[in-house]
């Protein structure tokens, strides 16, 4: 049987003029679907892709089983949070619903919903536009990135920030970079640490 669309969470996105966001978005029902390396390495990089697009630097990030938090950074004044989040969700989608088809995978059924009378769709991520808060201090900022880094400690994933593959922690630690992970601009140290960021080693 088909699952149909459950309501859809209209979300407005606010483009401040220096604004950090702090995105937050989820797979369809919150389902456990990340936790395969090589969707999760589609999503990295379909990620790239969309930040080069619609011109964000992505400052940190966390990809937990059933969501995904982001830290961004507009470029410039054309940036959009709103083709950012519809390339990344709507590319990574295509090319996982085709592994599932390839693999002849029963998800693929699970995944797909009634839209409307005869006509159906995959739904790989939930409908909408999940949470975006804006940030213009400091303050919040590094508490953002804090927050991030700390998710898959509080659930019990990992007992360290730095032990979890699939975040920025290890870059913002020792500026370790992976080619498999998404692409990250840092920040200005000095600026963090005035701010109270701290990393792993509490510096």
């Amino acid at each position: 049987m088909k699952r149909s669309i459950p309501h859809r969470k209209q979300v407005k996105h606010y483009e401040g003029a220096g604004h950090l966001h702090e995105l937050t978005f989820s797979t369809y029902l919150r389902l456990p679907l990340l936790t395969s390396d090589p969707w999760r390495k589609i999503v990295a990089s379909k990620l790239n892709a969309g930040c080069e697009l619609a011109r964000f630097d992505l400052i940190a990030f966390v990809f937990m089983p059933e969501h995904i938090h982001l830290l961004v950074s507009p470029k410039d004044s054309s940036a959009t949070v709103s083709n950012l989040l519809a390339w990344t969700k709507r590319q990574s989608s295509i090319e996982i619903k085709h592994l599932l088809i390839q693999y002849e995978s029963p998800l693929l059924a699970r995944l797909t919903i009634q839209q409307r009378p005869g006509r159906q769709c995959f739904r790989f991520w939930q409908e909408g536009g999940g949470f975006d808060r804006n940030l213009f201090s400091p303050d919040a900022i590094a508490a953002s990135i804090n927050y991030i880094h700390n998710n898959p400690v509080k659930r019990g994933l990992c007992n360290r920030t730095t032990d979890w593959k699939w975040s920025s922690a290890k870059f913002y630690e020792d500026r370790t970079t992976q080619s498999e992970l998404p692409d990250l601009t840092l920040l200005d140290p000095s600026w963090l640490h005035s701010s109270g960021f701290q990393n792993e080693n509490g510096q």
